[in-house]
């Protein structure tokens, strides 16, 4: 017979017992309902139901450290900060998409729209050559008839008389010489009857050295079209007389200096190309900062759920402030969350006699598969050959302070930097779309590493 003590003892270790398996339940309870908490969450898409002509479906999201991300059964790289980002090549018609994880499971249904056939638009050539004006200014002159053509021969000012000889599409096709032609959208020019007349002539030409500038006049009893062609060491400006005949070309060769800018304007038949150099000292120097989006355009999102507008404006202000230390004459496109053109960012640089420009963005990836590898990093833009060295100074400055990777200097057609006026670049600081450089860009350093890489850059530019 057992004693009394030791049965009470047994009874007093049964309810230690199952005191302490309540207390593991409830540890894994618990455990349970923070992993729920905590599961996976997408940014993008923002539908679990798209309809797209795209070629690839994009995810982009953040999940927690204890999850593992799969999507269509192929596991996704996802940073210490939870960010993740996948592509997946999308099939015409239906594709069904499932990302799951330990705790949670989605599925989404995205609709590729087969490519719409494009028939190849025939050149049409006119029978004989017809008289065309520009309408308004700064329509560009394409070497081919697209939009997407990255050389452009010039940009041509309202009142411009032209000689219109074919169209394809949305372009028409203007004769300059027998070896020369350009192609400018329909949209900004105007056939007009010509009566018969004498062609436009030649009045004079005149070239004017100043201490820091040439100014050089080409003058003509009538707006005609020009182009530039930039060499080694001369600008070629170029003015065409195809009315007089086919050889008719006004050749200006202008010597370039290392550091430069150019304007060209045009007023009652006469072009007027002032070269400048830049300035030496950064006290001397106009510098506009454009932090690229604002206001409802919020550029690229992050797995965090960043916008790229935000950090744009950080690494802006932090460069301002850098800049006006250093005793550079700084203008700002936006100083806060606003609404600004394309357009208006230009004339603030312009209407600042700016001597260079700081396009200001975060990078992400279009139609195209993700590579976590392969796009991040700093990239920079330039579009004019007097911006191309102070882009690749830049790309060393920055990623050297930044700790960011080298995604290679580009030339690019973009609105803001294709004005001679100024040496402009864009600068797309990091890949908002790629989880190891989310590491980077949501930390409290990166804004100002990144604004004082610039600003390196820059005085290496100037000192040079």
């Amino acid at each position: 017979m057992f004693s009394l003590s030791w049965k009470l003892q047994a009874v007093k270790f049964y309810i230690k017992i199952t005191s302490m398996k309540k207390w593991v339940l409830l540890f894994w309870v618990l455990c349970f309902l923070t992993s729920k908490v905590s599961a996976f969450e997408l940014i993008l898409p923002k539908s679990k139901k798209v309809d797209t002509t795209s070629g690839y479906a994009f995810f982009l999201g953040k999940a927690s450290n204890s999850e593992g991300i799969l999507i269509n059964n192929i596991r996704v790289y996802t940073a210490p900060n939870g960010a993740f980002a996948h592509s997946v090549k999308l099939n015409d018609g239906e594709n069904r998409i499932i990302v799951r994880s330990s705790y949670n499971t989605q599925i989404y249904r995205v609709y590729k729209k087969p490519a719409p056939h494009k028939e190849e638009v025939a050149v049409c050539e006119f029978e004989t050559p017809k008289s065309g004006v520009i309408t308004k200014d700064n329509i560009p002159v394409f070497s081919t008839p697209s939009f997407s053509d990255k050389k452009r021969l010039a940009h041509l000012f309202k009142d411009t008389k032209v000689t219109v000889i074919a169209s394809k599409g949305d372009f028409y096709k203007l004769f300059l010489s027998k070896d020369e032609f350009g192609w400018v959208p329909k949209a900004g020019l105007e056939f007009y009857c010509s009566p018969q007349k004498e062609p436009p002539v030649f009045l004079n030409m005149n070239n004017t050295r100043y201490k820091n500038a040439s100014v050089h006049t080409i003058s003509f009893t009538e707006n005609l079209p020009y182009a530039i062609e930039e060499r080694e060491n001369e600008i070629i400006f170029k003015v065409y007389n195809p009315q007089l005949s086919d050889t008719s070309v006004y050749t200006m060769n202008i010597p370039k200096p290392d550091k430069y800018t150019y304007q060209v304007s045009l007023k009652n038949g006469t072009y007027t190309f002032k070269v400048s150099e830049l300035p030496k000292r950064i006290e001397e120097c106009t510098i506009v900062i454009d932090a690229g989006h604002g206001g409802d355009e919020k550029g690229a999102v992050g797995a965090l759920g960043d916008e790229e507008k935000d950090i744009n404006l950080k690494i802006a202000l932090e460069l301002q402030a850098i800049l006006k230390q250093k005793g550079a004459n700084v203008v700002m496109t936006r100083e806060c969350d606003g609404n600004i053109s394309l357009d208006d960012r230009i004339s603030i640089a312009r209407s600042s006699n700016a001597n260079i420009f700081i396009s200001i963005h975060l990078n992400s990836i279009g139609n195209a598969p993700m590579n976590i590898r392969k796009n991040r990093g700093t990239s920079i833009y330039y579009y004019n050959d007097n911006a191309k060295d102070l882009a690749e100074i830049l790309e060393n400055s920055i990623t050297k302070s930044a700790k960011t990777r080298k995604d290679r200097v580009r030339k690019g057609n973009y609105g803001v930097i294709r004005p001679a006026d100024y040496a402009g670049v864009l600068v797309e600081a990091a890949y908002m779309t790629n989880p190891l450089d989310s590491m980077l860009y949501s930390s409290p350093d990166f804004a100002y590493n990144t604004a004082k890489g610039i600003a390196d850059g820059i005085l290496e530019f100037i000192a040079e």
